[in-house]
């Protein structure tokens, strides 16, 4: 039998088309923040927008996406193209019915959860809060349904428009924020933040509408089935129920930072989005394109029981995530505080404000590579049909989340940071246990392969590290001075130098993986 594998080219096209994404979304929140600050404000906002959002990761693009390709996959590979189609319908109608109840359920209690999830508010901030979660509760249902149909195209090998199509939400909430919020108060105060709540809504219906003609095209038609006692139903659910933890371990532990950060006045919240924004922009570039792409192919070697080359794959990925992530993260904490005067302290975004987020974004980058890791082997866990492993992994790292943020925000004092720190230090402790229960499981994951392989990764990356050190060394002092354009090109310039010095340093140290993502990138040159 023929062995699948990974599909570097459309790792690349979804990796380009996230990171795209994330750009957009990251000029949306420079944007925001020039015109709000990093105050209050944007407090509130951040805080409404995170309760939907939340959810969205647990029983969307988290649990739901992930069970809905596995079971599709499977679905499609034993009992053909019609069946799974059925099992789209289905799913599509429950989830219809089920979060819709959901958003209107969350509207009529937004008060009741914005005092629990941001229990240091004051009353006029978490009045504004809970005005701005009602008007963006119904996010949650178009972008549920977005990513139900952004599961099914995974799940038949098209990745490039559902990796764009959350572009589009970040288009749609960009131009209609600006526009609705300048209609409502031209000076953007906080009641223009309504504007920017209503155009979160139809930045979600333009996710979902973008993706329609492509489904369309592979013959999908919903039509609403009730018929919801069906074996794949009921493993979709069945794999929800963890996966609803397992899989947003990180969005969880978020929430509780937020939660922490409510209690310390005003800023935290946002700084903290914004260093956990700047975070992502590898992460998304990287790691949520290695788990699209490895999700479908590991459960189609699962179900057809090619487990050696199930391990071979997972490996890959594996370090092929810590190939990308590890120089990103030094890259993040050496050069934090400029990146982010750079990309923020604009307009209402102040220096002070500048310096708190890049605290922020150094402890994050801790973890960065622990969190492309669990991309790909969380959805390992559910390929093998183990997915009560992850969910009781979760459990742990939650749990001790909450003791870490205690300890380095209020014992030792560290406020925001130390809650990015534990965020960091989380996902890292999250990967080790997963990938010894994994290689437990497969008898093996290659991990003497893997310890050569991030031993000469790292360094590779001493001469990324030095460029950083000495450009942020020279120029943070008159930093503040300089000119933005003046700014941006000894930046840009920092980390091409840097990015190049690293690529040839891993040639020379001949890491197959560095050879393997170059000769990918000839590839698609030579076309």
């Amino acid at each position: 039998m023929a062995t699948e594998r990974l599909n570097t080219k459309a790792a690349g096209i979804v990796g380009l088309a996230v990171m795209c994404s994330r750009l957009l979304g990251l000029i949306r929140e420079q944007l925001f923040a020039a015109l709000f600050g990093g105050g209050a404000a944007m407090d509130a906002f951040i805080a409404a927008f995170r309760i939907p959002n939340l959810l969205r990761d647990l029983f969307a693009e988290g649990a739901l996406s992930t069970a809905f390709v596995t079971t599709f996959s499977k679905t499609s590979a034993r009992e053909g193209e019609a069946a799974a189609w059925t099992l789209a319908n289905k799913i599509a109608t429950l989830t219809s019915v089920i979060l819709g109840i959901l958003c209107i359920a969350g509207m009529v209690f937004a008060r009741e959860l914005v005092a629990t999830l941001a229990p240091g508010f004051p009353a006029a901030k978490a009045a504004l809060t809970v005005q701005l979660t009602r008007i963006m509760f119904p996010f949650i249902l178009l972008v549920s349904l977005a990513a139900l149909v952004m599961g099914m195209l995974n799940a038949r090998n098209v990745f490039g428009m559902p990796a764009m199509a959350s572009s589009f939400f970040n288009i749609g909430s960009i131009v209609g924020g600006v526009t609705l919020g300048y209609w409502i108060d031209p000076h953007f105060g906080p009641r223009a933040l309504i504007g920017l709540a209503f155009a979160t809504v139809f930045g979600g219906a333009l996710q979902l509408a973008v993706q329609l003609p492509s489904v369309a095209r592979l013959g999908y038609r919903f039509r609403p089935d009730f018929h919801w006692r069906d074996p794949g139903v009921k493993a979709i659910l069945l794999l929800m129920g963890p996966a609803v933890i397992a899989a947003s371990t990180t969005q969880v532990n978020v929430l509780i930072n937020s939660i922490f950060a409510s209690t310390l006045g005003d800023g935290p919240i946002f700084w903290l989005a914004i260093a956990f924004r700047l975070m992502q922009l590898p992460l998304g570039l990287f790691g949520v394109a290695l788990g699209t792409v490895t999700l479908p192919l590991l459960a189609r070697l699962s179900a057809s029981l090619q487990m050696d080359a199930f391990r071979t794959e997972l490996a890959y990925a594996i370090r092929l995530g810590f190939l990308l992530t590890i120089p990103s993260t030094v890259g993040l904490m050496l050069l934090a505080e400029p990146i982010i005067s750079v990309l923020y302290q604009h307009g209402k975004f102040n220096a002070y404000q500048a310096a708190q987020a890049a605290a922020a974004l150094r402890f994050y980058a801790i973890g960065l590579a622990g969190y492309a890791a669990l991309k790909v082997l969380v959805n390992a866990f559910y390929a093998v049909d183990k997915r009560k492993t992850p969910m009781l992994v979760s459990f742990i790292a939650v749990a001790l989340n909450l003791l870490l943020n205690w300890i380095f925000t209020f014992q030792l004092g560290w406020g925001h940071r130390g809650l990015a720190f534990s965020t960091g230090c989380i996902a890292t402790v999250n990967f080790l246990m997963l990938y010894l229960l994994m290689r437990k499981h497969l008898g093996g994951l290659e991990s003497r392969r893997m310890l050569v392989m991030v031993g000469k990764v790292t360094v590779a990356a001493l001469s990324l590290a030095a460029i950083c050190a000495v450009s942020s060394h020279w120029l943070l002092a008159d930093w503040r001075t300089q000119g933005f354009l003046i700014k941006l090109g000894i930046l840009l310039g920092t980390i091409a130098i840097g990015g190049l010095c690293f690529a040839a340093s891993a040639s020379a140290l001949h890491i197959e993986e560095m050879h393997a993502v170059v000769n990918s990138i000839r590839r698609k040159i030579r076309r």
